[in-house]
């Protein structure tokens, strides 16, 4: 029996048949409806003509969480009276609760883009929601993507819709070609805002970690909404292990205390969604709350205003979430799950004036995530650069270079980055394609079934009290009765139908598990340098905690490190032991053997070496390096440390400086003589010289003065005017020639201002005015200018005034422009 009066409840129905209208004249559309209007749940039922009487369709919705579809697809079936599986279904990573009658599917959109890839045509399907699409993560934006591509290509009758919990939908509407945005209102109670940011000082999260002061005030306030307000009280954190240590805080609390996240059992997410049974509840959850989930109940919000976002260090191979401060966004989402039902109120962990400096959205995940499974996926496509895929935020180059280089590592694309049939089928694996990789080949060295286990335990990390021994963290997996471990062999079972059992069964665990987990991460093979202290051979260090039972190992596997900020290594959450051969073999595309000659120490080292990417395998010297590497380690140095090694005089920075002058200022053919121009032209200007030398002694030797010459413009003739363009000297008034610095912006002259009586106009060069530095009798300072004849006419009656009594000696003519000019005393002049 259909539940009209719940349907009939639901705010957006007023917005439907726009919606309807929309699509049947556009095919495209945006919806805006706040959390609670039921959008997620009226829609598809009327899209699919399962409610209000329109003609049957099939419809797809997506969402962005395996919780929300499952939610999603349960509220819906309840509605029009069934079970899911009925005509209403859901189909998850591990899980398809579907059946002959099904017309409406809540799918995640990880399992949408598995779909598009086997069946771009979706055959059968009319209609797409992509729900929550302004949370903007991956998958959805590529499934958008991809959904736009079959519209224009070959499904143009394929109806989709990108509903959204906020308004800001002018970006969706313009990516879906100027499409009709219909907006729903929500029946919004009013929610009170409490500031209650903690009473002492709260260190700022950084990677994975969260003040426990922080946690400890979000926990009292928990206890203070429980005391000042009715109704239940829903907490926002980060991520489980903060769910986790405030539930503990919260023991002997007057509530029951549930715990919702993407890990948490099935029955545990069904009792928090089914509501109350009578006493009150604290529900402590992630951000799964925020948008996709209705909470009943929930009177009062506490938030710690913290999230959880994916971080990729490029440079160093590793890949993490991060804890950050959440989005006003987010906020807004949050504060609002306190009016659902009734006026509410939310406790925020912050101050008030902390909120404007927020950002205003979250990052899109295309712009801060590991991109390597989302290149897969444009390969297999047939866009492997993403530049035909029609997407909010184009990807990051350096992000998509990083990608291609992994894909390309694990044999998923070719050089070319066309996709491979190794490639197509580890994209079918619902894998990222690092553990695609480590299960296709692991299962050849060990076995489907344990290649399976070790994988599944990657594709999850484990609960921390699983500790940071892969292996004994499997042997845990295997025995344990939590829900990670159900959830673990649930993804074994899959995992291990899609790869044959065959070979390299027999063997101990840690072997077995080390080298899965040295598939998968390859440049995180690390050798151990004491203490503790291991070097990846991606060239980052990395650090076991204290009591750590790997510490005595030879080498590792590392699956799991991050890098807190300002450290200097690496903290590995998760490792194997592994030994040299394992790590030989899974790191072999990162091997070197031969001559390496460098710059080290500050002086050329030639070495014959074996290594594994940053670590060294073995060494032993050179006698006979060849003189290319000998050449190209001198540059190095000369880079490193600078000119300065070669053989300088005065006169090489004097000519130098002259020549840099002389191209500044009249460009062409006089060359450009920056350190960065000099080494870029080396076989110009230092060889024969540079090609000799050997060692540092050697660089010392050749004279850098004679050296430079070799660059000036010869060929054209030019080179003669360089005593004409910039002198040397400049002979002045006195007879004296006086050196011209050409160091600085301008050139200068520093002269005695008695030698230069009687001169009128300022001196020049290369039309340059120079910069006079006029000093007193004794070789100090006294004025500056780059107008000689101002300087006599306005300045010097005060020079005069204030010099002459301390240099009674020299002359001091009232007017200087009409003596002659004089570098002697008066006397001596007589």
């Amino acid at each position: 029996m259909i539940r009209t009066d719940a349907l009939d409840q639901l705010p957006v129905r007023t917005a439907v048949p726009a919606l309807e209208r929309a699509l049947d004249h556009r095919g495209v559309a945006v919806l805006c409806a706040p959390p609670g209007t039921g959008k997620t749940t009226l829609v598809p039922l009327v899209l699919a003509g399962l409610t209000g009487g329109g003609p049957v369709r099939r419809v797809v919705v997506a969402e962005p969480r395996r919780i929300a579809a499952r939610a999603a697809a349960r509220r819906m079936a309840w509605l029009i009276g069934e079970q899911a599986g009925g005509r209403v279904g859901f189909t998850v990573r591990g899980e398809r609760v579907v059946g002959p009658r099904t017309v409406v599917e809540v799918v995640t959109t990880g399992v949408l883009l598995q779909r598009l890839q086997r069946d771009q045509e979706l055959a059968g399907v009319d209609a797409v929601i992509i729900d929550e699409c302004h949370e903007r993560h991956l998958d959805a934006d590529t499934v958008a993507a991809f959904l736009l591509d079959v519209r224009e290509a070959i499904r143009p009758d394929l109806r989709l819709v990108a509903a959204s919990a906020t308004t800001d939908a002018e970006g969706w509407a313009r990516l879906l070609g100027d499409a009709p945005v219909v907006e729903a209102q929500g029946v919004s109670h009013p929610v009170e805002v409490v500031w209650a940011p903690p009473a002492g000082p709260v260190r700022p999260p950084h990677g994975m970690r969260v003040d426990p002061a922080l946690l400890t005030h979000v926990a009292s306030t928990v206890r203070r909404a429980l005391a000042e307000r009715e109704g239940d009280v829903l907490c926002f954190l980060p991520g489980v292990g903060e769910i986790g240590r405030v539930a503990g805080q919260l023991a002997g609390v007057a509530a029951e205390v549930l715990q919702v996240h993407g890990r948490a059992p099935a029955a545990v997410q069904d009792a928090v969604l089914a509501g109350s049974s009578g006493s009150r509840r604290v529900v402590l959850a992630t951000s799964v709350a925020e948008s996709s989930l209705t909470v009943p109940g929930v009177r009062v919000v506490v938030d710690s205003g913290l999230a959880r976002e994916p971080r990729t260090d490029h440079a160093r191979g590793l890949s993490a979430l991060t804890t950050v401060r959440a989005s006003q966004a987010a906020g807004r989402q949050r504060a609002g799950r306190a009016g659902r039902e009734a006026p509410g109120a939310v406790y925020r962990c912050w101050e008030q004036a902390e909120d404007g400096r927020l950002a205003r959205f979250p990052s899109p995940e295309i712009k801060v995530a590991d991109l390597a499974a989302f290149a897969l996926q444009a390969a297999c496509w047939g866009d492997p650069d993403a530049s035909g895929l029609a997407l909010l935020d184009p990807p990051p180059a350096g992000a998509m270079g990083a990608a291609r280089e992994v894909l390309t590592a694990v044999g998923a694309v070719d050089a070319d980055g066309r996709v491979t049939d190794r490639g197509v089928r580890m994209s079918r694996l619902g894998l990222h394609p690092r553990l695609a990789r480590a299960l296709l080949d692991g299962a050849a060295e060990v076995g489907g079934r344990r290649a399976a286990e070790v994988v599944a335990l990657l594709s999850e990390e484990p609960p921390r009290e699983y500790g940071d021994d892969l292996a004994a963290a499997l042997r845990t997996a295997r025995r344990g009765g939590d829900g990670y471990a159900a959830r673990w062999r649930q993804e074994v079972r899959r995992l291990s139908s899609s790869v044959k059992d065959v070979g390299g069964a027999c063997g101990p665990d840690d072997g077995a598990v080390g080298l899965v987990a040295a598939l998968a991460f390859p440049e995180r093979v690390a050798r151990a340098r004491g203490e503790g202290a291991f070097l990846m051979v991606s060239g980052t260090g990395a650090e076991l905690r204290d009591g750590s039972g790997l510490r005595s190992a030879p080498w590792l596997a590392v699956a799991v490190a991050d890098r807190p900020a300002h450290a200097a290594s690496a903290r590995v959450r998760l490792a194997a032991f592994i030994d040299e051969d394992t790590a030989r073999t899974a790191a072999g595309h990162l091997r070197f053997a031969g001559e390496e000659v460098r710059w080290a120490g500050g002086d050329v080292v030639a070495r014959r070496v074996e290594r594994l990417g940053a670590v060294e395998l073995s060494a032993r010297p050179l006698r006979e390096p060849a003189p290319e590497l000998v050449r190209a380690a001198l540059i190095e140095g000369l880079r490193r440390e600078g000119l300065g090694l070669l053989r300088r005089t005065r006169e090489t920075e004097q000519l130098r400086d002259r020549l840099a002058f002389l191209h500044r200022t009249l460009g062409a053919p006089w060359p450009d003589v920056s350190d960065g121009a000099l080494l870029d032209r080396t076989e110009e200007w230092m060889e024969p010289e540079l090609s000799r030398a050997r060692r540092r002694s050697d660089l010392a030797r050749i004279d850098a003065g004679q050296a430079l010459r070799r660059l000036l413009p010869w060929a054209t003739g030019e080179a003669a005017r360089l005593d004409e363009l910039a002198p040397e000297r400049i002979e002045v008034p006195s007879g004296s020639r006086i050196r011209v610095e050409y160091g600085g912006a301008q050139p200068v002259l520093a002269v005695k201002l008695q030698e230069l009586f009687g001169l009128q106009e300022t001196p020049t060069v290369a039309g340059v005015p120079v910069l006079v530095h006029l000093l007193s009798p004794a070789g100090r300072p006294a004025a500056v200018t780059a107008d000689l004849a101002s300087f006599w006419r306005d300045g010097y009656r005060a020079v005069r005034a204030e010099l002459r009594g301390r240099y009674p000696k020299h002359p001091w003519p009232q007017d200087p422009t009409t003596v002659e000019a004089t570098r002697f005393t008066k006397r001596a002049r007589r």
